[in-house]
């Protein structure tokens, strides 16, 4: 009786298990500053972990979608050989400037992070980094070409009113546990 009673609760959990299906993790994502601390996971189940919250996924060449039961977001990514740009959108607000110019003027996001843009082609980003841009409106998107040896970046763009959507490039390695 004890042997049946072990044998019909194995059955049991493995049936639970292949029901809600663990799945296996496919990717694992993380900031290349910050290798040890895995961003983004996704399973073969659908499944996707991204900061810590859970959501379902699809993925196809340009955008991986996470749903919840509150939200969609896409994000857009860019695969560079073994590493990937995680492109991450931010809202900044017209600081200084008029809406009728475009980009041109100062935006501020509510962490107190920024962009300069001037008319003359120059940008600020946080009063850090400084440099030179262009602007293709067709795909909406800001080439920031930096004065200091950083690599440039393209920032997609959506301006409504007086706030500006800025997806930003997040270059991601594959996270390796216990890796720092």
């Amino acid at each position: 009786m004890k042997i049946r009673n072990i044998l019909a609760s194995a059955v049991l959990i493995v049936s639970i298990f292949s029901l809600t299906g663990c799945g296996k993790k496919t990717e694992s994502w993380a900031y290349a500053h910050e290798p040890g601390e895995e961003v983004l996971s996704l399973y073969d189940n659908g499944k996707a972990f991204y900061k810590g919250n859970e959501y379902k996924y699809t993925k196809d060449d340009t955008y991986i979608t996470l749903k919840d039961s509150n939200e969609t977001q896409s994000l857009r990514y860019v695969m560079q050989d073994d590493k990937m740009l995680l492109y991450e959108k931010s809202i900044y607000h017209l600081e200084s400037g008029d809406l009728d110019d475009g980009i041109f003027g100062v935006w501020t996001q509510e962490n107190g992070w920024s962009y300069q843009f001037s008319e003359e082609g120059r940008f600020s980003e946080d009063n850090i980094f400084f440099g030179k841009y262009t602007v293709d409106e067709k795909e909406h998107s800001i080439r920031l070409m930096y004065d200091d040896p950083i690599e440039d970046a393209y920032l997609y763009y959506a301006i409504d009113g007086d706030s500006m959507t800025i997806e930003y490039p997040w270059p991601m390695v594959a996270y390796v546990e216990g890796e720092k």
